[in-house]
């Protein structure tokens, strides 16, 4: 083995034993490797030139890095770390990023996660919520957009699903180690997402869940990606800190209104009234973090109306005219107050238009077709 290649891989397993002797964002860890390297940092750890009687010096003691090397390989876990060409760079604006990554999945990661956007929301989702979050992802995946979320049941699950259901690609973030399905319920949707995507979580194998790793993780979600869709959430909702992560850190933060009685939307309103953008579909995400003049959202106009490219003269006669019953232009001259030759000139351009007809010396309306609301533009 070559010095750097030999270089590479300590590196790469200091990162590792890093990750399993302090918990995620820990400033003390981060110091020491940013000062010292990954490497000289932890050989100072062992020998107690730093964190001497400590709980990391502790931990490390009862580290097997080999063993743990052994389980991952045969699990399908890699450890990803910066100098890898699948590392996200969005994590390196952490103040205190996590010494390495973990991934199971066939995914480059990095290079995925450059078209990301990240949708999560509330765990007691409603039909409503899960309906909005499985449409916007699948949205977001037909249109080459990875999407991003936490495995949680409701939103984050809903997300998940969407996107594989475009046959696009999705990755999980987790709050445990990779040899861990959390929740339990979800063994089956993270083996589909591990298939085609990834599931990825800075906390290493034989490490279980708790909030304090929820919260860490959150920060993970928020930087990935190019900004956070929270679908629904109520005003305690975790995803609120995984949207107030993406806006420290300058990613886009948008929220799906809900009804204003729903409680599990009231944290999405909250975010909309403190800036964050109001979006209904995956267009709409896409026109606030995607490709400046790519990915811009179809305009939404009302239906036509059949009055609606007419002249004022034509426009007042027109909405005179009856519908069930004739009028005379004597009449119609008296309904609007316009003279009877105006009136008949009038009419004659509705009848060109296909919007009146003559019934002898007398007009009806002609009934138009319901027009639907249309998308128009965009790309």
């Amino acid at each position: 083995m070559t010095s750097a290649r030999r270089r590479w891989s300590e590196d790469r397993w200091a990162r590792v034993a890093w990750s399993r002797v302090a918990e995620p964002g820990t400033a003390q860890v981060h110091q020491w490797i940013t000062e010292l390297g990954a490497v000289e940092a932890l050989e100072a750890l062992r020998a107690g030139a730093i964190g001497a009687g400590t709980t990391y010096a502790a931990q490390l003691a009862e580290t097997d890095i080999d063993a743990v090397a052994s389980v991952m390989r045969r699990l399908g876990i890699r450890a990803v770390v910066p100098d890898d060409d699948e590392w996200p760079g969005g994590l390196d604006v952490l103040d205190r990023p996590p010494p390495c990554l973990y991934a199971r999945g066939g995914l480059a990661v990095g290079p995925a996660l450059e078209r990301s956007v990240a949708v999560v929301g509330a765990r007691a989702a409603t039909e409503y919520g899960t309906t909005m979050a499985f449409e916007i992802a699948e949205g977001l995946a037909s249109r080459a957009a990875t999407v991003v979320s936490g495995a949680a049941y409701g939103i984050d699950a809903a997300a998940h699903r969407g996107a594989l259901a475009a046959e696009g690609t999705t990755v999980a973030v987790l709050a445990c180690g990779l040899d861990r399905v959390y929740p339990a319920g979800h063994c089956g949707l993270l083996a589909r997402i591990a298939e085609t995507g990834a599931v990825v979580s800075e906390i290493p194998i034989g490490h279980a869940p708790y909030r304090a790793r929820f919260l860490e993780r959150n920060r993970l979600i928020a930087t990935m990606t190019l900004g956070t869709v929270v679908v629904e959430a109520g005003l305690r909702s975790g995803s609120l800190n995984t949207a107030s992560h993406a806006r420290r850190y300058h990613r886009h933060v948008a929220a799906v209104p809900g009804p204003v009685t729903s409680a599990v939307s009231a944290g999405c309103h909250e975010l909309i009234r403190d800036g964050g953008t109001l979006v209904t579909d995956a267009a709409e995400v896409l026109d606030l973090m995607g490709r400046m003049g790519m990915d811009a959202a179809p305009a939404k106009r009302a239906p036509d109306t059949p009055d609606g490219g007419l002249e004022a003269q034509d426009r007042l006669v027109w909405s005179a005219v009856p519908v069930r019953q004739v009028a005379s232009a004597t009449a119609l001259s008296v309904r609007t107050g316009q003279p009877v030759g105006a009136v008949m000139a009038a009419l004659g351009r509705l009848e060109l238009l296909g919007l009146v007809r003559r019934e002898g010396d007398a007009w009806l309306k002609v009934p138009q077709p319901r027009r639907r609301a249309e998308v128009v533009g965009g790309s």
